[in-house]
């Protein structure tokens, strides 16, 4: 009897699992009136930093990646974890780390940034992790978390402890978010809602206005 009991479970585990995976079951968020981000490379990602070339990702309910790239670093700075981004996400990335991170962090510290904290890349999820929500901009490889900076003398800047910290943290974390606003149309971070309190969200959004939103 035991033998069945033990069978008995592991097909039941086996069928969670399944009704887990499915594609449908993971839908829980709203797609209507997405526009998926031109799929174009204006920058192949490799001549920007350490970035690997990897397959497209289509999960076939709304989260696709196309021309997919994994990146571990940017115009120098290292990330804490590979970032999964479509390419067109890469050379304004660079920019914004090569120009306004850098000389915000030389203005304020005296030392450049040798590398970000990524909390989050690609994830096929609503926004906010909100059920019934519009998907997020990360269901398609085209946002970027961020929650803290490295320095060179090893101090590490975060977003959630140094918001309100000493005069050269606030400085800036607040320029580096304020200047984002010049390469990505949405840019999120503390005083935005309950969810961005720890990180500086940057996107990509294709909106039909064309207008960003920063706040």
């Amino acid at each position: 009897m035991r033998w069945y009991n033990n069978f008995s479970v592991g097909v039941a585990m086996a069928l969670a699992v399944t009704a887990c995976s499915d594609s449908s079951s993971r839908k829980y968020f709203e797609t209507t009136g997405l526009r998926t981000p031109a799929s174009a490379c204006t920058v192949d990602p490799r001549s920007l930093g350490q970035a690997k070339a990897m397959p497209d990702i289509d999960e076939g309910n709304g989260c696709e990646v196309r021309d997919r790239y994994s990146v571990s670093s940017l115009a120098g700075v290292r990330f804490s974890q590979s970032a999964t981004m479509n390419c067109g996400l890469a050379a304004p990335l660079n920019t914004w780390l090569d120009g306004t991170v850098q000389s915000s962090a030389v203005d304020a510290f005296g030392e450049r940034v040798v590398g970000i904290d990524v909390a989050a890349s690609y994830a096929c999820r609503g926004r906010n992790n909100a059920r019934g929500a519009k998907m997020s901009e990360h269901g398609f490889g085209n946002a970027i978390d961020i929650s803290a900076f490295t320095l060179e003398s090893g101090r590490k800047v975060s977003v959630l402890a140094d918001w309100n910290g000493d005069r050269a943290a606030k400085k800036f974390l607040r320029q580096v978010r304020g200047e984002a606003c010049g390469e990505f149309s949405t840019v999120l971070g503390p005083g935005s809602d309950a969810h961005h309190r720890d990180h500086i969200h940057l996107d990509l959004q294709n909106r039909r206005s064309g207008n960003a939103y920063c706040h």
